[in-house]
C-alpha cells in the first residue's frame, strides 16, 4: 500500500476474504519454480496507480512477466496468497502482516522493503520540537495504530516518555509524568483542526492536506532508522516457502532501484514516501517481535 491509515485497526478482526479464481498458467508455483513465460502474479491495492505500468515494464525488461491482481479491501491479498492465488503481494506494512499471521495461524513471510510513509506532528505556533514549552498539550489520534505510532513519534522527539520504552500498543496512559508535554487523544478528524487550541498534534496523512498543510510542514516524524518505525516499512510478502525465491528477490531489486518506479510512487504518496532497502533478516525479526508483542497482549 502505500500506507492507507489505521490498518492495523482494520486487521484486528480479519474476515476471510473472498479469493480470487484459479491461479493463471505459467504462475510460479509454491515451491518457488517459474515457467519460462516467468509469469508472477502480485496482489496490490490500487493498480490502477500509474507507476505499477511503469514497475510492469522494468520486470519484462528482465524476462519477469508481472500481472497485477487488484483488490479492493486489504482484507484480501493475504488470503489470497496463502490460497496460492498470488506469488507476492505488496500493500502492506509489517504490523499488518503479524496481525494477520497471528489472527489466521499463517506464516506469510516480508521478502524486501519499499518505503515507511512517515506520520508527522505539525504545528501552527511553533517551527521546532524544541521550542514546544514544558507543560503545554499535544494532540494524538485516539485510535488504536495511529495513537501508538503517534506516541512513538513524540518520544523520538524528546516531548514524552513511555512506559517500557513504548510499542506498537502504547496508549495515553502509558506517557510518563516526568515527560515535558501533556497528551491528549481526539478522534483523527479532528487533530488537524485542535492546532489552534495545543502546541502541536500528530495528523494522518489522510487530513493532512485538508488541513492546509503539506508533509514538508511537520516538525517532526517517524524516522526510518528508529527501530521503533520498522513494524511500518511496507513490504512485498511471500509464502515462507518461497522466501528465497530468486526471481522473487530480483523484482524487490527492481522496486527498489527503478527510479521511474520510485518516481511514481512519490507522486502517488503526494511526496510522503521515504523508500528503504531494510535487509530481509530485520524485516523478519522484526515481524516475529511484533508477533511475540501480539501474543503478550492478547
Amino acid at each position: 500500500m502505500p500506507i492507507k491509515k489505521s490498518l492495523v485497526a482494520a486487521s484486528i478482526a480479519l474476515p476471510l476474504a473472498l479469493l480470487l479464481g484459479g491461479c493463471a498458467a505459467g504462475s510460479a508455483d509454491a515451491g518457488g519454480s517459474a515457467d519460462a513465460k516467468e509469469t508472477v502474479k502480485i496482489g496490490v491495492v490500487g493498480a490502477g496507480d500509474p507507476y505499477w505500468e511503469t514497475y510492469k515494464e522494468a520486470a519484462a525488461a528482465e524476462g519477469i512477466d508481472v500481472e497485477l491482481v487488484d483488490f479492493s479491501e486489504y482484507t484480501q491479498p493475504n488470503p489470497a496468497l496463502s490460497a496460492g492465488e498470488l506469488d507476492l503481494n505488496q500493500f502492506q506494512h509489517i504490523i499488518y502482516l503479524a496481525t494477520y499471521n497471528e489472527n489466521s495461524g499463517d506464516d506469510l513471510v516480508p521478502v524486501g522493503a519499499t518505503a515507511i510513509y512517515p506520520l508527522g506532528l505539525y504545528s501552527a505556533k511553533y517551527d521546532d520540537v524544541a521550542d514546544i514549552p514544558e507543560g503545554s498539550t499535544v494532540a494524538v489520534p485516539n485510535d488504536e495504530s495511529n495513537q501508538a505510532r503517534g506516541l512513538l513519534v513524540l518520544q523520538s522527539a524528546g516531548l514524552i516518555e513511555l512506559e517500557d520504552g513504548g510499542s506498537i500498543f502504547s496508549t495515553v496512559t502509558d506517557v510518563l509524568p516526568s515527560s515535558k508535554v501533556e497528551v491528549e487523544a481526539l478522534d483523527a478528524a479532528f487533530t488537524a483542526t485542535s492546532l489552534p487550541d495545543v502546541a502541536a498534534a500528530i495528523i494522518n496523512n489522510d487530513f493532512v492536506e485538508d488541513a492546509g498543510l503539506t508533509p514538508e510542514d511537520a516538525i517532526a516524524q517517524d524516522d526510518p532508522s528508529d527501530p521503533n518505525a520498522l513494524p511500518y516499512v511496507n513490504i512485498f510478502a511471500a509464502r515462507a516457502d518461497d522466501a528465497d525465491n530468486p526471481t522473487y528477490k530480483k523484482l524487490v531489486e527492481l522496486y527498489q532501484n527503478t527510479q521511474s518506479v520510485l518516481d511514481g510512487v512519490q507522486d502517488a504518496s503526494g511526496g510522503t514516501a521515504v523508500f528503504v532497502k531494510t535487509p530481509v533478516k530485520d524485516l523478519q525479526a522484526s515481524l516475529e517481535d511484533v508477533q511475540d508483542d501480539i501474543k503478550a497482549n492478547s
